[in-house]
């Protein structure tokens, strides 16, 4: 029965690693906000952008980089709030349902990202700045209206 187990244990060890490789794999990063092109997976929705998601504690952190690694902005999620963080070349152009801007000049907008809750898009504008949306999952209108941004 020895022999049995020294050869059955190193199976067990490599398949409990397979499994855990994939969830391993998903956890968000912790460090490495505010990066053109952190050591983490880029988990973008469109290939013109890309979206980087890291967590400390129960909050997530979302970072939004152009096709240039160019940081355009980043936003919190907590248990309770959708807030912009002071990151990145659009920074001041951050819109969430708890801090709403009024309409862009372009409303034309791409979904980039879609998880922990959240949906994140961004307003491409005519002087080359960005209108970044962090709206709830549930949103399933324009996310301006979702953000109370519309006229």
């Amino acid at each position: 029965m020895h022999v049995h187990v020294r050869r059955t244990l190193p199976s067990l060890a490599l398949l409990a690693a397979l499994l855990a490789g994939p969830a391993l794999a998903a956890a968000p990063a912790a460090n490495g906000l505010g990066q053109a092109w952190p050591n983490t997976t880029d988990v973008s929705a469109n290939p013109n952008w890309h979206v980087y998601v890291f967590a400390r504690g129960s909050t997530r952190y979302i970072q939004i980089n152009d096709a240039q690694g160019v940081v355009r902005g980043a936003f919190a999620r907590t248990p309770y709030s959708l807030v912009g963080l002071p990151i990145g070349t659009d920074a001041g152009n951050l819109s969430t349902p708890d801090e709403p801007l009024p309409a862009p000049a372009s409303r034309a907008s791409v979904q980039v990202y879609s998880g922990d809750g959240v949906q994140a898009y961004v307003a491409p504008q005519a002087d080359g700045t960005a209108r970044l949306m962090l709206v709830p999952t549930d949103c399933k209108s324009d996310p301006i209206e979702c953000n109370k941004g519309a006229p």
